[in-house]
């Protein structure tokens, strides 16, 4: 038998085989909690890039597959453990995926090169893709009233913002006090403590009825969306049109399309392709990969800007990068409230055009831009956009996807975000490798070997990430004016690269903006303002807002 408890005065609702009811706000925290250190984990080692590129000597491509080894096995996998948790029970499965961050967490403390680091960080993308869905799907299944369901939703998005504002803040504090390790070991305690409070305060659920899972679809696209990514990251290295590099375009390509008739064709398909068909469905998600696309790239590319260009300290940039970050946390849940009165099409639109604003001031900086000014505003401005359209956009997301697939609809969600994250990643970090490799490698290579050894000139070859290590590794030398003239060099070439990634992401930006205004309503149907005031439970959307 399942027990279940309605309550319409707080709209929550809990089913859960033998289990009583639970304060659905004690539930909403710990969820919050757990989708925090899933995203907390991502931000902090991008603020260790530069000690580990330091201590290890890894090349810039090194350190893009540190953060899109975890972002791509997060993304491949999110749609298989929705389904699963709609199988099985998505508190279980959130519980194994929190077990097994702590774990990897723990194996990356104790590693001790840059391909054992890239293998951990995969793994815990793994584990991660068994927490995200999960909460998202277990908050839509508390709340029932759409109010309260909105506003649950608005504080899942905020805690995004909560996360990127600790992550650099705590990941500089701990740099400055121990070494890169520590970026793995604060894992391991919060992990264990939101085992038993999830064990503990969040209620399970799952679908009443679910299909064998789709293995062969989890192959193809995690095959798929891989296979582009490397041929994205390598190609500074191997040619933008090189053999190796079409290779792996025509092998993403052939797995994508596999991909497709494969779920087309599936009786439970890992995901469903008629959903793209519903316009408050596809769209919203299209705006959250573009959206996520920016977002992911700016911060890869910032943080070469405070590290490498401007040389601060990690604990200087985790504070300097705080506004980003409170300006997606605090406008996050307003934007929920405005999507409710506006409509989510005009929200999404003016979202989108923050952030394509913000990102072209962002190409304008310099290397003596001051802090207050070029930088704070696109910072801001980027941290705004973002927030105005991922919380309207999850929200429409999740109430076109039918109850017994809330888990799915949730990795749906989450998966695309993931993949314009590794794609911002991917894209942006290549374009500023490529302009850096083309500008500073003949430099390099003409340097006599009386001024620099061949240590140095691969500290060189590594972008603007290595110019702290380089700088100490000159550090009395008499050769140090040369270098100090490299290394002006070296950030010039690093701007230019971020300068034309940032003319790419806008627009990336305003064709996601046009085609989205165009596409979505912009007019709730009676039935929707009916259920956002509270007047109606299960709307049913009328023909003339279909596909």
């Amino acid at each position: 038998m399942t027990a279940t408890a309605n309550h319409t005065t707080t709209g929550w609702k809990v089913s859960a085989p033998g289990t009583r009811a639970v304060r659905p706000v004690l539930a909403l925290i710990v969820l919050c909690l757990a989708e925090m250190l899933v995203l907390l984990d991502n931000a902090i080692v991008n603020v260790a890039l530069p000690s580990m590129s330091t201590a290890l000597q890894g090349s810039f491509s090194s350190l893009q597959w540190i953060v899109d080894a975890y972002v791509l096995t997060f993304a491949g996998l999110l749609l298989a453990f929705g389904h699963l948790g709609d199988r099985y029970g998505r508190r279980k499965v959130m519980v194994i995926g929190l077990v097994g961050v702590g774990v990897m967490s723990l194996a990356g403390a104790f590693v001790g090169g840059i391909g054992q680091i890239i293998a951990v960080r995969a793994g815990m993308g793994v584990f991660a893709a068994a927490v995200f869905p999960a909460t998202l799907a277990l908050l839509t299944g508390l709340f029932s009233d759409p109010r309260a369901r909105a506003a649950a939703i608005a504080a899942w998005t905020a805690m995004a913002g909560v996360a990127i504002a600790l992550g650099p803040t705590v990941g500089g504090w701990l740099l400055e006090h121990f070494s890169w390790r520590s970026v793995f070991w604060i894992n391991v305690p919060l992990a264990a403590a939101l085992v038993v409070a999830a064990l503990l305060l969040v209620p399970e659920s799952r679908a009443p009825h679910s299909g064998p899972l789709d293995v062969l679809g989890i192959v193809l696209s995690l095959s798929g969306i891989t296979a582009l990514v490397w041929a994205i990251i390598e190609a500074p290295h191997n040619g933008w049109t090189s053999q190796v590099t079409l290779t792996g375009y025509g092998v993403a390509l052939a797995c994508l399309a596999l991909f497709v008739w494969r779920e087309l064709k599936a009786p439970y398909p890992v995901l469903n392709l008629r959903l793209l068909t519903n316009r408050r469905f596809s769209f919203p998600a299209l705006s959250i990969t573009v959206a996520y696309f920016s977002m992911f790239g700016f911060l890869f590319l910032i943080t070469q800007y405070f590290q490498g260009v401007r040389e601060y300290r990690p604990l200087e940039f985790g504070l300097r990068s705080l506004p980003f970050a409170l300006s997606v946390g605090l406008a996050a849940p307003i934007a929920v409230l405005l999507a409710q009165r506006f409509g989510t099409t005009a929200v999404i639109v003016t979202g989108l055009l923050i952030l394509a604003v913000g990102m072209y001031i962002a190409g304008q900086v310099t290397i003596d831009s001051p802090y207050v000014g070029t930088v704070l505003i696109s910072m801001v401005l980027m941290g705004l956009g973002l927030a105005i359209v991922q919380g309207p956009a999850t929200e429409a997301i999740m109430s076109a996807v039918p109850e017994d697939e809330v888990g799915a609809g949730a990795g749906v969600n989450d998966t695309t975000r993931e993949v314009g994250g590794a794609l911002g990643v991917a894209v942006l970090g290549s374009i500023v490798a490529s302009t850096y490799k083309t500008q500073i490698w003949p430099i390099v290579d003409k340097i006599p070997d009386t001024l620099a050894n061949a240590t140095d000139k691969e500290f060189m070859r590594q972008t603007a990430m290595s110019i702290i290590g380089l700088r100490e590794k000159q550090q009395g030398s008499m050769f140090a004016p040369q270098i100090e003239g490299i290394i002006t060099n070296m950030k010039v070439a690093v701007l230019d690269g971020f300068h034309i990634a940032s003319y790419v992401t806008v627009g990336a930006v305003l064709v996601c903006a046009v085609v989205v205004a165009i596409a979505l309503p912009w007019r709730r149907d009676a039935a929707q303002r009916s259920m956002l005031l509270g007047w109606a439970d299960k709307p049913k959307e009328p023909e003339s807002t279909r596909m």
